[in-house]
């Protein structure tokens, strides 16, 4: 029985670090309201709507990425592809759920600051989708798997 020994690569690194940044960003505070003049404040995170199809795309990347070393040889599913498929589908059900916020006014402002202050989720998974995104075009550069 043998064992290959494939080193990781920068890009598959880079979308392990962008799943943990994406989970880290999903159990953050995405949205809160209210808290203000004798409101109860309301807020929530990435479990709400479509927001748990990004945290199940970081799930699926880390899935993706150690798939390789499951078996002997060089598995079809490690290409550019999925990476882009997994991207696509993060940042699809992360702007469905900021345009369902939106429409349910959960991004209500009294100060410029509160842009980045009342869901810091947010922002740090848009971060790691980015990133994610990133490790897509990496992977699409790399020359091909003889």
């Amino acid at each position: 029985m043998t064992m290959h020994r494939r080193p990781v690569g920068r890009a598959r690194l880079l979308a392990g670090l962008a799943a943990v940044v994406i989970v880290a960003g999903s159990l953050l505070r995405w949205w809160s309201v209210g808290g203000r003049n004798g409101l109860p404040a309301l807020s929530g995170n990435a479990f709400d709507g479509f927001g748990i199809l990004v945290f199940f795309v970081a799930l699926a990347t880390v899935a993706l990425i150690t798939l390789p070393y499951a078996t002997d040889r060089p598995v079809r599913a490690d290409r550019w592809p999925a990476y882009a498929i997994l991207a696509g589908t993060g940042w699809f059900a992360f702007i469905i759920r900021i345009v369902d916020l939106a429409a349910l006014r959960a991004f209500q402002f009294d100060q410029p600051t509160e842009i980045f202050t009342s869901g810091p989720g947010l922002w740090v998974t848009g971060i790691g989708l980015v990133m994610l995104a990133r490790a897509a075009y990496d992977v699409f550069r790399e020359p091909p798997v003889r």
